[in-house]
């Protein structure tokens, strides 16, 4: 029986080749004559392949560690070997030539290592090459159009341009300037915001509603702006060109988020309108001669839309210096250094960016299709920095330019709210309403004008309608909040419905807490205790000292001093209530404290109170016959707690949600503000009580400083 043929007895038997006589008459054995009499071809290139590998590698040792002349030691290698290393690098290593000069040298070896930068021209032209090959897994981008314009990433870009503004949650204090001087310029107001984000949308304040777009009528300091900004350290921010911008603003700071556009409310929009979307033509944003130069932008751009930012801002660089008339190469230039601001949250880059995005918009030959998407990027970025004063200037600019484009006119509008100029909004809606009667955007903000006129029952049809168009930039939690607060003053319970429809949209925690400025997943319940809070040490301090509280709050209380400012949020139905503020977001009103030492010196010890950004610390008289709508606070990151000083006997009560309380001397009563609640004042004298806000005691400490205030 043969043997098992298997690896273990192959390797314990060896059997020899037989020899074979070769051409000269000379025996030699099999396996040398196979291979040639020496080396085989493929052994030659093996070693070939290991050397210049070892080359690339010992390169790259030598250039880090700076050990020897690496270009002495190849050239050796290939004397003693006997090969040729350029033309092996060029066939199987040319991926290991970075500097695209056709062989591998110390600079490749630096390339390799990070120590110096890969060329534009290099850059450009893989780019370029990349552009030709399609990637199996990716989608292919739809085709130009006939006139050679780019696809339609840029159309989204347009698009995406000055929508409804988000909020802000920067807030600046009260400002006895002269009403001139605009509350969102107060370059004093720093604010240190630095740190990790933690909510979705921010307010800033001001204390005039009628003046002010983002309010939320409900709560007696919230009133908020869009001066967004990626640097929280710096103060501001210097228009450079004068002819937009006719006056030197400074910006306050701003916590460096970045807050998400409006939603889109497509599935409430009727299918024609989602049709001729669909339709929309693509943007002609290259005129004749840039058509002939498309591939050199395209490969710029595409890097750009990988996310290599840096590269695309060099090589549009290098296409402005070559094409400097080219509208379309300066575009994207602003648009990389856009991404590259983004990227470097950098103000300064930004600013940049916005001169950019203006050099292109007034070069000869730009297609309107690309006026049109520079100039609404340039007022974005410019809202986004603060600058609201620029914005306007721009879209103003814009609107001459293209007169019959309402979408442009409904952003002019949001540009004056911004700046608190509510008469010249109210024009712009007007002339929108008047050519398109059905545009949802423009009622909703029409409706909002109407109101903070306090004419409740004209702005509930444009509220209305408004929401239930779903135009885009409709679907914004302040619009469902107005509508409901106006059919609850009027009486009207649907108002219910509205605020249900509002959580359903994902704009209210519950149809109870209706607050816009929050942190998830903090405890939420109307009434807290002290213990629920861990503030017992605090709530003990006002307790025991409460009479001296009173006693210096009725010091104070005389009219003739000033000291007490009636609430001028709107949100009394009838009747007198004043208010006398010692701390608001965190920060000490120093003149307000001397005036009550002890009070002031008592909280002293208590940040949970006094560094509360998104509170204040006040005291509240209120007059007989006063009744306070029902109304939230703008933020559930803090408790509210209310010291008795004087109450009378009957007639005071406050609810919070479905369950109504009344206070008493010298006790502390705690709610969360964010919850619907209301006020009665039915006595026969005033009601006196010390308002002291806390930090939500579930936040962080970090959240607690890095919050920005309310």
């Amino acid at each position: 029986m043969a043997p098992r043929k298997n690896f273990r007895n192959q390797a314990k038997k060896e059997v020899k080749p037989a020899a074979v006589v070769n051409k000269n008459g000379v025996k030699v054995e099999a396996s040398v004559a196979a291979s040639g009499g020496g080396f085989s071809g493929t052994k030659i290139f093996t070693w070939f392949m290991v050397l210049a590998l070892l080359g690339v590698w010992s390169s790259v040792a030598v250039v880090w560690f700076d050990l020897v002349d690496y270009d002495n030691v190849i050239a050796e290698r290939a004397k003693e070997f006997r090969f040729n290393f350029s033309e092996v690098l060029q066939g199987k290593l040319s991926a290991y030539d970075a500097d695209g000069d056709g062989d591998f040298d110390v600079e490749d070896a630096k390339v390799l290592l990070g120590l110096k930068e890969r060329p534009v021209s290099v850059l450009l032209r893989e780019a370029k090459e990349e552009s030709a090959v399609k990637e199996p897994d990716a989608v292919p981008p739809p085709d130009d159009d006939v006139d050679g314009s780019q696809n339609t990433d840029v159309e989204s870009e347009i698009q995406a341009a000055v929508p409804l503004p988000p909020i802000s949650d920067d807030f600046i204090p009260d400002d006895s300037r002269d009403e001139a001087t605009h509350p969102y310029e107060d370059e004093n107001n720093a604010i240190d915001t630095k740190g990790e984000l933690v909510e979705k949308a921010q307010p800033q304040q001001t204390l005039e509603e009628s003046k002010q777009y983002n309010n939320q009528p409900g709560s007696p300091e919230t009133k908020e702006t869009v001066q967004l900004r990626y640097n929280a350290e710096a103060e501001s921010v210097p228009e450079p060109e004068a002819d937009v911008e006719p006056e030197v603003e400074s910006v306050p700071e701003l916590e460096a988020e970045f807050v998400p556009e409006l939603k889109e409310n497509a599935e409430d929009q009727p299918k024609d309108k989602l049709k001729e979307k669909a339709k929309k033509k693509k943007p002609k944003l290259l005129n004749k001669f840039e058509k002939t130069i498309k591939t050199e932008i395209d490969a710029a751009e595409k890097l750009r839309k990988k996310g290599k930012v840096e590269e695309a801002v060099r090589a549009f660089e290098t296409l402005v210096l070559q094409y400097p008339q080219s509208p379309r190469c300066r575009y994207g230039k602003a648009l990389a250094e856009d991404g590259l601001a983004e990227k470097m949250l950098s103000n300064d880059m930004l600013q940049k960016a916005i001169g950019t995005y203006k050099e292109a918009s007034e070069l000869p030959n730009a297609t309107p299709d690309l006026i049109k998407a520079t100039l609404k990027k340039r007022a974005e970025r410019q809202q986004f920095l603060g600058r609201m004063r620029g914005a306007l200037a721009t879209l103003e600019k814009l609107v001459q330019i293209f007169p019959e484009d309402m979408a442009l006119k409904n952003d002019l509008g949001v540009a004056h709210l911004l700046i608190g100029d509510n008469n010249s909004a109210k024009r712009v809606y007007e002339e929108v309403l008047a050519t398109a009667p059905s545009d949802g955007f423009a009622k909703v903000h029409y409706g909002f004008i109407l109101k903070s006129e306090n004419k409740i029952a004209e702005s509930i049809p444009f509220l209305r309608d408004g929401l239930e168009s779903g135009d885009p930039g409709t679907d914004d939690g302040r619009f469902y909040f107005h509508l409901g607060d106006a059919l609850q003053r009027m009486g009207d319970d649907s108002a219910y419905k509205w605020y249900e429809r509002g959580h359903q949209r994902g704009h209210f925690a519950s149809v109870w807490q209706r607050s816009l400025y929050n942190v998830d997943g903090l405890k939420a319940q109307p009434w807290w205790t002290p213990k629920d809070t861990g503030y017992m040490d605090l709530v003990k301090t006002l307790e025991r000292n409460w009479r001296i509280i009173r006693d210096e709050a009725q010091s104070v209380m005389d009219k003739t001093t000033g000291l007490f400012v009636p609430e001028e949020e709107n949100l009394r139905e009838k009747g007198e209530w004043g208010q006398f503020t010692l701390w608001q977001q965190g920060k000490k009103a120093g003149e307000s404290c001397r005036s009550v030492p002890k009070t002031c010196g008592l909280l002293e010890r208590y940040p949970e109170a006094t560094g509360c950004k998104r509170g204040q610390i006040k005291f509240s008289v209120m007059q007989p016959g006063t009744h306070v709508w029902p109304h939230t606070g703008p933020t559930n990151c803090r408790l509210r707690m209310h010291l008795g000083l004087v109450i009378p006997k009957t007639g005071c009560k406050i609810r919070c949600t479905n369950d109504t309380r009344a206070w008493e001397e010298g006790k502390v009563l705690i709610f969360d503000d964010s919850f619907e609640h209301e006020v009665w004042q039915d006595a026969d004298s005033y009601r006196l009580i010390f308002i002291v806000d806390v930090w939500h005691p579930e936040l962080t400490q970090y959240q607690r400083q890095t919050l920005s205030p309310i």
